[in-house]
């Protein structure tokens, strides 16, 4: 039963780690919805019976779960030598990461990794393949240095420079501001940038519910525990992958900020 811990969820495990102040006070009818909207019993059967892959074959067995087909576009902008930096936009928080991971991962022989959100390292058949950043509380001290290596490495990054899946602003289903890493980063490394476009978009309930605790100035990011529903909710579908042409590093020059060229690459994802 240990072992079998290594890679099932446990939301009340997370609960007691990620909230350890507050956890005595959840009331049981809190942690069983909780359960259930991150679909921990469906979840886990899954997880048990791929208990033995990792990495992109991980992946792989996720889109067959989630029933996920890709269209992929613009394939030929896909360079075959050297180190990249693909940025994304974000529009559903689930199957445009396990997508875009397995697309690349295919693609480049299982070299790739993700700059992702601190939870997904709770998924062992996933944690190989990621670089976690903590945005449960306070920046991890390391959270610099767990950067710097993947930067270093000899593995293709994909990043989603939004940090969250996309909201509804002004009536338009869009990324928020992408953050200005990817930019100095692969300055700094001399890592060519290729722009993805992800179609797809979740319910009106997630972006409705992502607004009114904008609203009302609710700080926890409430929407993403609904993440593992909306990824249910878009089982049985086709989605398209664009892939845009490299984008040479040396174009990020002192002409506009690295926020400013951030936007630029955001700006031509959104045409493709």
């Amino acid at each position: 039963m240990a072992e079998e811990s290594l890679f099932l969820i446990d939301v009340e495990k997370i609960l007691r780690e990620k909230a350890r102040k507050y956890y005595k006070y959840i009331p049981s009818f809190v942690v069983s919805y909780l359960k259930k909207i991150v679909h921990q019993e469906e979840l886990n059967v899954f997880l048990f019976e791929s208990r033995n892959k990792v990495g992109v074959d991980f992946l792989e067995a996720s889109l067959q779960f989630l029933d996920v087909k890709i269209e992929i576009k613009g394939a030929e902008n896909l360079p075959e030598d050297g180190l990249y930096t693909f940025v994304c936009n974000h529009p559903l928080g689930g199957q445009d990461g396990v997508a875009l991971g397995y697309v690349l991962g295919k693609h480049y022989d299982g070299k790739v990794k993700y700059l992702v959100n601190d939870l997904l390292m709770n998924l062992r058949g996933l944690a190989p393949l990621c670089i976690p950043i903590n945005k449960t509380g306070k920046q991890a001290k390391d959270f610099p240095q767990l950067v710097e290596a993947g930067f270093k490495s000899d593995n293709q990054l994909i990043m989603f420079p939004a940090g969250l899946c996309s909201r509804r602003q002004n009536g338009i289903i869009k990324d928020i501001e992408w953050r200005k890493t990817f930019v100095a980063k692969s300055v700094q490394f001399q890592r060519d940038v290729v722009p993805v476009h992800f179609n797809g978009r979740n319910s009106n309930f997630f972006y409705n519910l992502a607004t009114v605790c904008k609203m009302l100035g609710i700080k926890f990011n409430i929407a993403m525990l609904y993440l593992a529903d909306e990824m249910f909710r878009n089982r049985h579908k086709t989605f398209t992958v664009t892939f845009g042409k490299p984008i040479p590093w040396q174009t990020f020059d002192k002409s506009k900020t690295p926020a400013q060229w951030a936007q630029y690459v955001k700006d031509i994802v959104y045409k493709l």
